[in-house]
C-alpha cells in the first residue's frame, strides 16, 4: 500500500460506511475520517476493533482537525446537510455550497495533489463548486453519480429476470437526480440487448424505479437516506483511481466538448486511473436519449448559473 492515505470529510452514514469498506478492502494504509462532531473518534475506534476479526491492516483515524487529511491521495467529500421540513431547495443548495467550499479549501491546503470525489447533494453542482474552490485540474475532481444509479438499474434488472447482477451491463447518465437518463441501447444481459429479455413497458417501469430509488429508500427508512450503496459506489471509484485500473465508470465529470457540453459537471462514462479522469468515453446516442441528456445538462447549468448570479 506504500503509505497510501485516503480521507473522508464527513463521517455520517455514507462517510463512515465508506471508511469501513475501504479498510475491509485494504485500499490504503490509513483511512482518515474528519468531522465537526467528535463522535468520529468513537466511530474510528469501533472500526479499528474489527481488524483482528476481519483481518485488515488498514488504520482508521478519526479527527476533528482538517490537518489529519495531509498528504491524501484521494479525498472524499460527504459532508453536507439533508433537506429538513420548511427548508427550501435554494436554502439547502446555499448551505451545502458553503460546506463544500469550506471542505475544498482545506483539501487545497493540506492535500494539494489529491483526487477529489464529491458525494454531497445536489451532487453535480457540488462537484462544480469543489472544482472551483480547489482550483484543481478538472481531471482531479469528480462526483459519485452514475456509479450508484447504474448499480440500481442493474439490480432491478437482475431481480426481474433472476439473472446474476454481474452478467448485466447497464448505464445511467446525466445529473444525479430526477433528470438522470438510463441508456437502454447500452444495457445488455448476458451480452444480449435488454430488449430481447423485457418488453418496453416492463423496462420503462424498471427505469422509473431506478430514477426514484433514492426517494423509495428514504420513505422506507423514515429517517435518513441511502448509505450502503452510495458508499459502495464511492469505493468502486476510489479503487479504480488507487489501483490505476482505468475502469470505465459512470460518474459526474467536467465535460470539455464531449457530448457537446463544456464547463459543467454531468454524469458521463469516464475512464478512472491514477490521475483521476483519464478520458470521457463518447458512446453514440439515439436522438431520444441525447434529448433527455441535453435536458438534464440544461437543468444542471441553470442551477450553476444561479449560484454565480
Amino acid at each position: 500500500m506504500n503509505n497510501m492515505k485516503i480521507s473522508i470529510i464527513g463521517a455520517g452514514q455514507v462517510g463512515s460506511t465508506t471508511a469501513f469498506l475501504l479498510a475491509l478492502k485494504e485500499l490504503a494504509d490509513e483511512v482518515v475520517m474528519v468531522d465537526i462532531n467528535p463522535s468520529v473518534l468513537g466511530k474510528a475506534l469501533d472500526m479499528n476493533c474489527c481488524s483482528p476479526l476481519e483481518g485488515f491492516r488498514t488504520k482508521i483515524t478519526g479527527s476533528t482537525d482538517y490537518s489529519a487529511i495531509s498528504g491524501s491521495a484521494v479525498v472524499v467529500i460527504t459532508a453536507g446537510l439533508a433537506r429538513t421540513p420548511g427548508m427550501s431547495r435554494e436554502d439547502l443548495l446555499l448551505k451545502n455550497k458553503e460546506i463544500v467550499e469550506g471542505a475544498a479549501s482545506k483539501i487545497k491546503e493540506f492535500s494539494p495533489e489529491a483526487v477529489v470525489i464529491v458525494v454531497t447533494n445536489p451532487l453535480d453542482v457540488m462537484a462544480y463548486v469543489a472544482w472551483k474552490a480547489t482550483g484543481f485540474p478538472k481531471q482531479r475532481v469528480m462526483g459519485m453519480a452514475g456509479t450508484l444509479d447504474s448499480a440500481r438499474l442493474k439490480y432491478f434488472l437482475s431481480e426481474e429476470l433472476g439473472a446474476n447482477p454481474r452478467e448485466i451491463e447497464g448505464l445511467v447518465l446525466g445529473a444525479h437526480g430526477d433528470s438522470m437518463v438510463a441508456m437502454p441501447a447500452l444495457t445488455k444481459i448476458g451480452g444480449k440487448p435488454v430488449g430481447q429479455h423485457l418488453s418496453p413497458e416492463k423496462l420503462q417501469k424498471i427505469i422509473s424505479r431506478t430514477q426514484n430509488c433514492g426517494a423509495e429508500i428514504v420513505n422506507l427508512l423514515k429517517t435518513g437516506s441511502a448509505y450502503y450503496s452510495p458508499a459502495s459506489s464511492v469505493v468502486t471509484m476510489v479503487q479504480s483511481v488507487i489501483n490505476d485500473e482505468r475502469k470505465v465508470v459512470p460518474c459526474s465529470v467536467c465535460a470539455d466538448g464531449e457530448y457537446g457540453y463544456s464547463g459543467i459537471f454531468l454524469g458521463l462514462p469516464a475512464v478512472l486511473g491514477k490521475d483521476g479522469v483519464e478520458k470521457i468515453i463518447e458512446y453514440p446516442l439515439a436522438p431520444e436519449a441525447k434529448a433527455l441528456l441535453n435536458k438534464s445538462a440544461e437543468e444542471t447549468l441553470k442551477i450553476i448559473q444561479g449560484l454565480a448570479a
